[in-house]
Protein backbone atom coordinates (compact mmCIF):
# COMPACT_ATOMS: atom_id res chain seq x y z
CA UNK A 1 0.00 0.00 0.00
CA UNK A 2 1.35 3.43 -0.98
CA UNK A 3 1.25 5.74 2.04
CA UNK A 4 0.68 9.50 1.96
CA UNK A 5 0.96 12.29 4.49
CA UNK A 6 -0.81 15.63 4.06
CA UNK A 7 0.61 18.80 5.60
CA UNK A 8 -1.15 22.16 5.72
CA UNK A 9 0.96 25.24 6.37
CA UNK A 10 -0.37 28.50 7.80
CA UNK A 11 -0.86 30.25 11.12
CA UNK A 12 -4.42 31.09 10.07
CA UNK A 13 -5.33 27.39 10.24
CA UNK A 14 -3.85 26.90 13.69
CA UNK A 15 -5.55 30.05 14.98
CA UNK A 16 -8.91 28.80 13.71
CA UNK A 17 -9.32 31.76 11.38
CA UNK A 18 -10.02 29.52 8.40
CA UNK A 19 -11.31 25.97 8.17
CA UNK A 20 -9.00 23.40 6.61
CA UNK A 21 -11.09 21.63 3.97
CA UNK A 22 -8.10 20.71 1.82
CA UNK A 23 -6.92 17.64 3.73
CA UNK A 24 -10.31 15.93 3.66
CA UNK A 25 -10.66 16.46 -0.08
CA UNK A 26 -7.09 15.39 -0.85
CA UNK A 27 -7.29 12.20 1.22
CA UNK A 28 -10.58 11.24 -0.46
CA UNK A 29 -9.05 11.72 -3.92
CA UNK A 30 -5.92 9.78 -3.01
CA UNK A 31 -8.08 6.93 -1.73
CA UNK A 32 -9.77 6.67 -5.13
CA UNK A 33 -6.43 5.85 -6.78
CA UNK A 34 -5.29 3.42 -4.09
CA UNK A 35 -3.08 5.68 -1.98
CA UNK A 36 -3.75 5.56 1.76
CA UNK A 37 -3.40 8.70 3.88
CA UNK A 38 -1.65 7.72 7.11
CA UNK A 39 -1.33 11.14 8.73
CA UNK A 40 -2.57 14.72 8.49
CA UNK A 41 -0.70 17.61 10.10
CA UNK A 42 -0.94 21.39 10.35
CA UNK A 43 2.01 23.66 11.14
CA UNK A 44 2.50 27.40 11.42
CA UNK A 45 4.58 29.69 9.25
CA UNK A 46 7.89 28.97 10.96
CA UNK A 47 10.90 27.39 9.31
CA UNK A 48 11.74 25.17 12.28
CA UNK A 49 8.24 23.68 12.49
CA UNK A 50 8.06 23.06 8.74
CA UNK A 51 11.49 21.43 8.57
CA UNK A 52 10.61 19.17 11.49
CA UNK A 53 7.34 17.98 9.96
CA UNK A 54 9.02 17.42 6.56
CA UNK A 55 11.65 15.25 8.20
CA UNK A 56 9.09 13.27 10.20
CA UNK A 57 6.81 12.79 7.20
CA UNK A 58 9.64 11.42 5.05
CA UNK A 59 10.05 8.53 7.50
CA UNK A 60 6.34 7.63 7.42
CA UNK A 61 5.13 8.18 3.90
CA UNK A 62 5.90 7.52 0.25
CA UNK A 63 4.15 10.75 -0.78
CA UNK A 64 4.11 14.03 1.17
CA UNK A 65 1.53 16.56 -0.04
CA UNK A 66 1.86 20.13 1.21
CA UNK A 67 -0.62 22.98 0.84
CA UNK A 68 -0.13 26.64 1.71
CA UNK A 69 2.66 29.14 2.17
CA UNK A 70 3.23 29.84 -1.54
CA UNK A 71 2.01 33.44 -1.68
CA UNK A 72 4.17 36.43 -2.63
CA UNK A 73 4.41 37.97 0.85
CA UNK A 74 7.17 37.57 3.44
CA UNK A 75 5.15 35.28 5.70
CA UNK A 76 4.91 32.68 2.91
CA UNK A 77 8.09 30.70 3.44
CA UNK A 78 7.32 27.26 2.02
CA UNK A 79 9.61 27.53 -1.03
CA UNK A 80 12.55 28.83 0.99
CA UNK A 81 12.05 26.08 3.55
CA UNK A 82 11.99 23.45 0.81
CA UNK A 83 15.34 24.86 -0.37
CA UNK A 84 16.83 24.45 3.10
CA UNK A 85 15.38 20.96 3.46
CA UNK A 86 16.83 19.82 0.12
CA UNK A 87 20.05 21.86 0.34
CA UNK A 88 19.36 23.90 -2.78
CA UNK A 89 18.40 27.47 -3.72
CA UNK A 90 15.74 29.45 -5.53
CA UNK A 91 16.07 30.45 -9.17
CA UNK A 92 13.73 31.87 -11.79
CA UNK A 93 12.00 29.06 -13.67
CA UNK A 94 11.57 30.26 -17.26
CA UNK A 95 8.34 28.39 -18.00
CA UNK A 96 6.87 29.51 -14.68
CA UNK A 97 7.77 33.12 -15.54
CA UNK A 98 6.14 32.86 -18.98
CA UNK A 99 2.95 31.42 -17.50
CA UNK A 100 2.92 34.05 -14.74
CA UNK A 101 3.20 36.94 -17.21
CA UNK A 102 0.50 35.40 -19.41
CA UNK A 103 -1.79 35.03 -16.37
CA UNK A 104 -1.53 38.75 -15.56
CA UNK A 105 -1.65 39.87 -19.18
CA UNK A 106 -4.88 37.98 -19.74
CA UNK A 107 -6.40 40.00 -16.89
CA UNK A 108 -5.00 43.30 -18.10
CA UNK A 109 -2.62 43.71 -15.16
CA UNK A 110 1.10 44.33 -14.73
CA UNK A 111 3.27 41.84 -12.90
CA UNK A 112 4.65 43.48 -9.75
CA UNK A 113 8.01 42.76 -8.15
CA UNK A 114 6.42 40.65 -5.45
CA UNK A 115 4.52 38.56 -7.96
CA UNK A 116 7.63 38.05 -10.10
CA UNK A 117 9.08 36.23 -7.11
CA UNK A 118 6.44 33.53 -7.56
CA UNK A 119 8.30 32.37 -10.69
CA UNK A 120 11.29 31.48 -8.51
CA UNK A 121 11.39 27.79 -7.64
CA UNK A 122 13.87 25.50 -5.87
CA UNK A 123 16.38 24.20 -8.43
CA UNK A 124 15.34 20.59 -7.86
CA UNK A 125 11.60 21.27 -8.32
CA UNK A 126 9.57 20.02 -11.25
CA UNK A 127 7.23 22.85 -12.22
CA UNK A 128 3.47 22.22 -12.28
CA UNK A 129 1.40 24.97 -13.87
CA UNK A 130 -1.39 26.50 -11.82
CA UNK A 131 -3.97 27.56 -14.39
CA UNK A 132 -6.21 29.18 -11.77
CA UNK A 133 -3.70 31.29 -9.84
CA UNK A 134 -0.19 32.66 -9.63
CA UNK A 135 1.43 30.22 -7.18
CA UNK A 136 2.80 27.23 -9.13
CA UNK A 137 2.76 23.67 -7.93
CA UNK A 138 6.02 21.82 -7.38
CA UNK A 139 7.02 18.14 -7.52
CA UNK A 140 10.17 16.87 -5.80
CA UNK A 141 11.75 13.42 -5.65
CA UNK A 142 14.22 12.94 -2.80
CA UNK A 143 15.56 9.73 -1.22
CA UNK A 144 12.68 7.67 -2.60
CA UNK A 145 9.95 10.02 -1.34
CA UNK A 146 7.71 12.24 -3.50
CA UNK A 147 7.06 15.75 -2.15
CA UNK A 148 4.29 17.81 -3.72
CA UNK A 149 3.69 21.48 -2.93
CA UNK A 150 0.42 23.19 -3.82
CA UNK A 151 -1.28 26.52 -3.04
CA UNK A 152 -3.62 26.59 -0.05
CA UNK A 153 -6.52 28.20 -1.94
CA UNK A 154 -8.94 25.26 -2.26
CA UNK A 155 -10.09 25.73 -5.84
CA UNK A 156 -6.51 26.25 -7.05
CA UNK A 157 -5.33 23.15 -5.17
CA UNK A 158 -8.18 21.05 -6.56
CA UNK A 159 -7.38 22.18 -10.10
CA UNK A 160 -3.74 21.15 -9.73
CA UNK A 161 -4.63 17.82 -8.14
CA UNK A 162 -7.24 16.88 -10.72
CA UNK A 163 -5.40 18.06 -13.84
CA UNK A 164 -1.80 17.13 -13.07
CA UNK A 165 -0.93 15.56 -9.74
CA UNK A 166 -3.36 12.64 -9.47
CA UNK A 167 -2.62 11.40 -13.02
CA UNK A 168 1.11 11.75 -12.35
CA UNK A 169 0.88 9.80 -9.09
CA UNK A 170 -1.04 7.03 -10.86
CA UNK A 171 1.72 6.86 -13.45
CA UNK A 172 4.48 6.86 -10.85
CA UNK A 173 3.12 4.17 -8.53
CA UNK A 174 1.53 0.83 -9.26
CA UNK A 175 -1.43 1.12 -6.93
CA UNK A 176 -4.12 -1.46 -6.19
CA UNK A 177 -7.70 -0.89 -7.22
CA UNK A 178 -9.92 0.12 -4.29
CA UNK A 179 -13.72 0.07 -4.28
CA UNK A 180 -15.93 1.37 -1.47
CA UNK A 181 -19.55 0.38 -0.88
CA UNK A 182 -21.55 2.39 1.63
CA UNK A 183 -24.52 0.97 3.55
CA UNK A 184 -26.49 3.56 5.55
CA UNK A 185 -28.42 2.37 8.61
CA UNK A 186 -30.70 4.11 11.10
CA UNK A 187 -32.54 3.09 14.25
CA UNK A 188 -29.83 0.81 15.62
CA UNK A 189 -26.74 1.56 17.69
CA UNK A 190 -23.21 0.66 16.63
CA UNK A 191 -22.63 -2.05 19.24
CA UNK A 192 -25.98 -3.78 18.65
CA UNK A 193 -25.44 -3.61 14.90
CA UNK A 194 -21.97 -5.13 15.31
CA UNK A 195 -23.41 -8.01 17.33
CA UNK A 196 -26.09 -8.71 14.73
CA UNK A 197 -23.66 -8.89 11.82
CA UNK A 198 -20.68 -10.44 13.67
CA UNK A 199 -20.85 -13.80 11.87
CA UNK A 200 -21.20 -12.12 8.49
CA UNK A 201 -18.27 -9.82 9.25
CA UNK A 202 -16.06 -12.72 10.37
CA UNK A 203 -16.75 -14.51 7.10
CA UNK A 204 -15.70 -11.61 4.84
CA UNK A 205 -12.96 -12.45 2.31
CA UNK A 206 -9.42 -11.31 3.15
CA UNK A 207 -9.49 -8.56 0.52
CA UNK A 208 -12.71 -6.97 1.83
CA UNK A 209 -12.64 -4.91 5.02
CA UNK A 210 -15.52 -3.45 7.05
CA UNK A 211 -15.51 -0.11 8.87
CA UNK A 212 -18.15 1.26 11.25
CA UNK A 213 -18.70 5.02 10.88
CA UNK A 214 -21.22 6.10 13.54
CA UNK A 215 -22.82 9.52 13.71
CA UNK A 216 -25.67 10.96 15.73
CA UNK A 217 -28.66 8.70 15.21
CA UNK A 218 -27.20 6.51 12.48
CA UNK A 219 -24.35 4.19 11.57
CA UNK A 220 -22.62 4.09 8.22
CA UNK A 221 -21.03 0.80 7.16
CA UNK A 222 -18.22 0.98 4.63
CA UNK A 223 -17.10 -2.12 2.77
CA UNK A 224 -13.71 -1.67 1.09
CA UNK A 225 -12.48 -4.15 -1.50
CA UNK A 226 -8.88 -4.38 -2.71
CA UNK A 227 -7.61 -6.09 -5.85
CA UNK A 228 -6.32 -5.81 -9.37
CA UNK A 229 -9.55 -5.76 -11.35
CA UNK A 230 -12.25 -3.21 -10.48
CA UNK A 231 -15.16 -5.19 -11.92
CA UNK A 232 -14.14 -8.32 -10.00
CA UNK A 233 -13.94 -6.33 -6.76
CA UNK A 234 -17.34 -4.75 -7.35
CA UNK A 235 -18.85 -8.18 -7.96
CA UNK A 236 -17.30 -9.54 -4.77
CA UNK A 237 -18.49 -6.63 -2.66
CA UNK A 238 -21.99 -6.76 -4.14
CA UNK A 239 -22.23 -10.43 -3.21
CA UNK A 240 -21.33 -9.64 0.41
CA UNK A 241 -23.89 -6.84 0.54
CA UNK A 242 -26.59 -9.27 -0.60
CA UNK A 243 -25.65 -11.56 2.29
CA UNK A 244 -25.85 -8.63 4.73
CA UNK A 245 -29.23 -7.24 3.71
CA UNK A 246 -31.45 -10.03 5.13
CA UNK A 247 -29.72 -9.75 8.51
CA UNK A 248 -30.43 -6.04 9.11
CA UNK A 249 -32.79 -5.08 6.31
CA UNK A 250 -35.19 -3.18 8.60
CA UNK A 251 -32.40 -0.76 9.54
CA UNK A 252 -30.90 -0.16 6.07
CA UNK A 253 -32.22 2.94 4.38
CA UNK A 254 -29.72 3.30 1.52
CA UNK A 255 -26.94 1.45 -0.28
CA UNK A 256 -25.20 4.71 -1.07
CA UNK A 257 -23.86 7.63 0.94
CA UNK A 258 -26.97 9.80 1.27
CA UNK A 259 -28.67 11.31 4.31
CA UNK A 260 -31.95 9.98 5.67
CA UNK A 261 -33.98 13.00 4.52
CA UNK A 262 -32.83 12.38 0.95
CA UNK A 263 -33.84 8.71 1.07
CA UNK A 264 -37.24 9.55 2.58
CA UNK A 265 -37.75 12.27 0.00
CA UNK A 266 -37.10 9.79 -2.78
CA UNK A 267 -39.69 7.38 -1.36
CA UNK A 268 -42.29 10.15 -1.15
CA UNK A 269 -41.54 11.25 -4.70
CA UNK A 270 -41.62 7.71 -6.11
CA UNK A 271 -44.99 6.99 -4.51
CA UNK A 272 -46.46 10.41 -5.30
CA UNK A 273 -47.18 11.28 -1.65
CA UNK A 274 -47.11 14.64 0.09
CA UNK A 275 -46.23 15.54 3.67
CA UNK A 276 -46.68 18.40 6.12
CA UNK A 277 -45.34 18.94 9.63
CA UNK A 278 -46.55 20.27 12.97
CA UNK A 279 -43.58 21.06 15.18
CA UNK A 280 -43.27 22.00 18.80
CA UNK A 281 -39.95 20.94 20.36
CA UNK A 282 -38.11 20.82 17.01
CA UNK A 283 -39.10 24.40 16.23
CA UNK A 284 -38.83 24.15 12.44
CA UNK A 285 -35.76 21.91 12.30
CA UNK A 286 -37.78 19.04 10.83
CA UNK A 287 -39.08 21.36 8.11
CA UNK A 288 -35.48 22.36 7.43
CA UNK A 289 -34.50 18.70 7.01
CA UNK A 290 -37.11 18.35 4.30
CA UNK A 291 -36.56 21.63 2.51
CA UNK A 292 -32.75 21.47 2.34
CA UNK A 293 -33.17 18.68 -0.22
CA UNK A 294 -33.38 19.99 -3.78
CA UNK A 295 -36.76 19.22 -5.35
CA UNK A 296 -38.55 18.75 -2.02
CA UNK A 297 -41.30 21.15 -3.09
CA UNK A 298 -42.83 18.25 -5.02
CA UNK A 299 -43.66 16.41 -1.80
CA UNK A 300 -43.22 18.77 1.17
CA UNK A 301 -46.02 21.33 1.50
CA UNK A 302 -45.46 23.22 4.71
CA UNK A 303 -45.39 23.38 8.49
CA UNK A 304 -47.14 24.86 11.49
CA UNK A 305 -44.67 25.59 14.28
CA UNK A 306 -46.87 25.41 17.33
CA UNK A 307 -44.38 26.21 20.06
CA UNK A 308 -46.98 27.76 22.35
CA UNK A 309 -50.17 25.92 23.34
CA UNK A 310 -52.28 28.77 21.96
CA UNK A 311 -50.97 27.97 18.47
CA UNK A 312 -51.69 24.29 19.00
CA UNK A 313 -55.29 25.22 19.83
CA UNK A 314 -55.96 28.05 17.37
CA UNK A 315 -53.96 26.92 14.33
CA UNK A 316 -53.80 23.15 14.71
CA UNK A 317 -57.14 22.53 16.38
CA UNK A 318 -55.78 20.63 19.36
CA UNK A 319 -58.56 20.42 21.94
CA UNK A 320 -57.98 22.54 25.07
CA UNK A 321 -59.26 19.72 27.27
CA UNK A 322 -56.60 17.38 25.78
CA UNK A 323 -53.86 19.81 26.76
CA UNK A 324 -55.39 20.33 30.21
CA UNK A 325 -55.74 16.63 30.93
CA UNK A 326 -52.62 15.16 29.29
CA UNK A 327 -50.31 18.11 28.61
CA UNK A 328 -48.51 19.20 25.44
CA UNK A 329 -46.02 16.36 25.73
CA UNK A 330 -48.37 13.40 25.41
CA UNK A 331 -49.52 10.81 22.94
CA UNK A 332 -53.03 12.27 22.94
CA UNK A 333 -51.78 15.73 21.94
CA UNK A 334 -49.30 14.50 19.33
CA UNK A 335 -52.01 12.45 17.61
CA UNK A 336 -54.22 15.52 17.21
CA UNK A 337 -51.28 17.60 15.98
CA UNK A 338 -50.34 15.09 13.29
CA UNK A 339 -53.88 14.35 12.12
CA UNK A 340 -54.95 18.00 12.06
CA UNK A 341 -51.91 19.33 10.19
CA UNK A 342 -52.45 16.63 7.56
CA UNK A 343 -56.08 17.68 7.14
CA UNK A 344 -55.48 21.43 7.26
CA UNK A 345 -52.64 21.41 4.75
CA UNK A 346 -54.23 18.72 2.59
CA UNK A 347 -51.33 16.27 2.50
CA UNK A 348 -51.11 12.48 2.50
CA UNK A 349 -48.99 12.44 5.68
CA UNK A 350 -48.95 14.65 8.74
CA UNK A 351 -45.89 14.56 11.03
CA UNK A 352 -45.77 16.00 14.54
CA UNK A 353 -43.22 16.49 17.31
CA UNK A 354 -43.74 17.58 20.91
CA UNK A 355 -41.37 17.21 23.82
CA UNK A 356 -39.05 18.70 26.42
CA UNK A 357 -35.85 19.53 24.55
CA UNK A 358 -34.11 20.95 27.61
CA UNK A 359 -31.96 21.80 29.31
CA UNK A 360 -34.78 23.01 31.59
CA UNK A 361 -38.51 22.27 31.88
CA UNK A 362 -38.40 18.63 32.91
CA UNK A 363 -40.85 17.11 35.37
CA UNK A 364 -40.65 13.98 37.55
CA UNK A 365 -42.89 12.03 35.17
CA UNK A 366 -41.61 13.81 32.05
CA UNK A 367 -37.87 14.49 32.40
CA UNK A 368 -35.83 16.46 29.88
CA UNK A 369 -35.55 14.42 26.69
CA UNK A 370 -39.12 13.09 26.82
CA UNK A 371 -40.41 13.41 23.25
CA UNK A 372 -43.51 12.22 21.43
CA UNK A 373 -43.58 11.87 17.64
CA UNK A 374 -46.40 10.87 15.29
CA UNK A 375 -47.04 10.12 11.64
CA UNK A 376 -50.65 10.38 10.51
CA UNK A 377 -52.14 8.92 7.35
CA UNK A 378 -55.72 8.97 6.13
CA UNK A 379 -56.45 5.72 7.91
CA UNK A 380 -53.94 5.36 10.76
CA UNK A 381 -51.71 7.33 13.12
CA UNK A 382 -48.41 5.88 14.27
CA UNK A 383 -46.82 7.20 17.44
CA UNK A 384 -43.54 6.71 19.28
CA UNK A 385 -42.23 7.91 22.63
CA UNK A 386 -38.54 8.84 22.79
CA UNK A 387 -36.52 9.13 25.96
CA UNK A 388 -33.46 11.09 24.99
CA UNK A 389 -30.80 12.94 26.99
CA UNK A 390 -30.33 16.39 28.47
CA UNK A 391 -28.70 18.19 25.55
CA UNK A 392 -31.06 20.47 23.66
CA UNK A 393 -29.50 20.50 20.18
CA UNK A 394 -28.91 16.77 20.31
CA UNK A 395 -32.54 16.15 21.28
CA UNK A 396 -33.82 18.28 18.42
CA UNK A 397 -31.57 16.52 15.92
CA UNK A 398 -32.38 13.01 17.17
CA UNK A 399 -36.12 13.74 17.22
CA UNK A 400 -35.97 14.69 13.55
CA UNK A 401 -34.03 11.54 12.68
CA UNK A 402 -36.49 9.35 14.57
CA UNK A 403 -39.58 10.82 12.96
CA UNK A 404 -38.03 10.62 9.50
CA UNK A 405 -37.27 6.98 10.21
CA UNK A 406 -40.82 6.39 11.44
CA UNK A 407 -42.13 7.90 8.20
CA UNK A 408 -39.70 5.71 6.23
CA UNK A 409 -41.10 2.59 7.95
CA UNK A 410 -44.67 3.64 7.19
CA UNK A 411 -43.77 4.30 3.57
CA UNK A 412 -42.08 0.93 3.23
Amino acid sequence: MIKAEIITIGDEILYGQITDTNTQWISAELDKIGIKTVRKSSVGDTEEAILTIFSEASSRADVVLVTGGLGPTKDDITKKTFCKFFGTELAVHELALIDLKAFFQKRGREVTGLNLGQAELPLNATYIQNKLGTAPGMWFEHNGVIYISMPGVPYEMKGLMSDAILPRLQGHFKTPTIFHQIIRTVGIGESILAEKIADWEDALPENIKLAYLPSMGSVKLRLTGFGENEEDIKTQVAAEVQKLIPIVEEFIYALEDIELEVAVGRLLKEKGFTVSTAESCTGGYLAHQFTKVAGSSSYYWGSIISYDNSVKINQLGVKPETLDQFGAVSEETIIQMAENVRQRLGTDFGLATSGIAGPNGGLSDKPVGTIWIAVATKDNTFTQKLQLGGFREQNIHLTSINILNLLRKVLK
